[in-house]
């Protein structure tokens, strides 16, 4: 039995920080940073049976065709991934009566369609781009045991080496190969660089002094065989490696506002980003 402070459920019988009951969530979920992108996601849905909200994360339910889906807002960063992937198997697979694990382990398809910046000068604005690997440059996976793939062991090994003035271990996820065939087939796929932060993390200064003051130019010519550094933002690794550690299917689309090459952001955002939401709903 998993005690009441691990496992926190709400008088209504929502969990503490998604507000949602299990009967609230499909067993397809996309993730969308934005609070507001939600919206943008479901006014093509056919209905929406549920809307909840608390705090950053905001959850609409309903069904596109015969498809019952679910979309919801994570915030920014890897500490909200934590909170919200975990928060998400636990509706799927514990029993909130008993709060014992369900006898029946229950795999979600989680899709992620967020914005991001390139690192590479052939990836051009307006991309969309499906992460095949995320390399994490925060902490997470520090607190979880994470099994590795031979892949992911020599791709970690090859930041190390490359990146040799980090003062912690990267970590590395890898995304659902049934997904990336469903959504990116026709797509450029990469490898994701996710930082803990869009300033200093991610190698921008507007009146500091940075630690890594060439962590661009060091991820635009790292390479492993012939995988490089694509793109960076910010949960895509902390969305990989907590999938594959519980069990779950993930990818992360990724919209390109920005060429970190070129220092140069899009005109048109917004019209970039609702095509992506378009090309992952036709797939769906």
């Amino acid at each position: 039995m998993i005690n009441d402070s691990e496992l926190i459920i709400n008088a209504d019988g929502s969990i503490y920080h998604l507000n949602l009951k299990p009967e609230d969530i499909a067993d397809t979920v996309i993730f969308v940073g934005d609070p507001d992108r939600v919206a943008e996601v479901s006014k093509y849905f056919d209905n929406i049976e549920v809307r909840k909200g608390k705090r950053e994360f905001i959850t609409h339910t309903g069904f596109l065709g015969d498809k019952r889906l679910t979309v919801i807002s994570t915030g920014i960063g890897t500490d909200n991934i934590d909170i919200v992937l975990n928060e998400l198997d636990a509706l799927v697979n514990i029993d909130f009566e008993t709060k014992t694990l369900k006898e029946e382990i229950k795999s979600l398809d989680i899709i992620r369609i967020g914005t991001s910046g390139s690192i590479q000068g052939n990836i051009a604005i307006g991309t969309v781009l499906a992460s095949e690997y995320a390399i994490g440059f925060d902490t997470l996976m520090q607190y979880y045991k994470k099994p590795y793939t031979e892949t992911e062991t020599a791709i970690q090994a090859a930041v190390i080496e490359s990146f040799e003035d980090l003062t912690f271990k990267p970590y590395v996820g890898h995304a659902s190969e049934k997904l990336l065939a469903k959504f990116a087939f026709d797509m450029p796929k990469g490898v994701t660089m996710t930082a803990p932060g869009f300033y200093g993390p991610q190698g921008r200064s507007l009146r500091t002094n940075n630690s890594y003051p060439q962590l661009i130019k060091h991820a635009n010519q790292f390479a492993v065989g012939q995988r490089k550094i694509t793109n960076l933002e910010m949960e895509t690794a902390g969305i990989y490696a907590l999938s594959n550690m519980l069990g779950h299917h993930a990818i992360s689309i990724n919209a390109i506002l920005a060429s970190r090459v070129q220092e140069t952001f899009c005109e048109n955002p917004q019209e970039i980003i609702d095509n992506a939401i378009k090309m992952v709903l036709d797939r769906i």
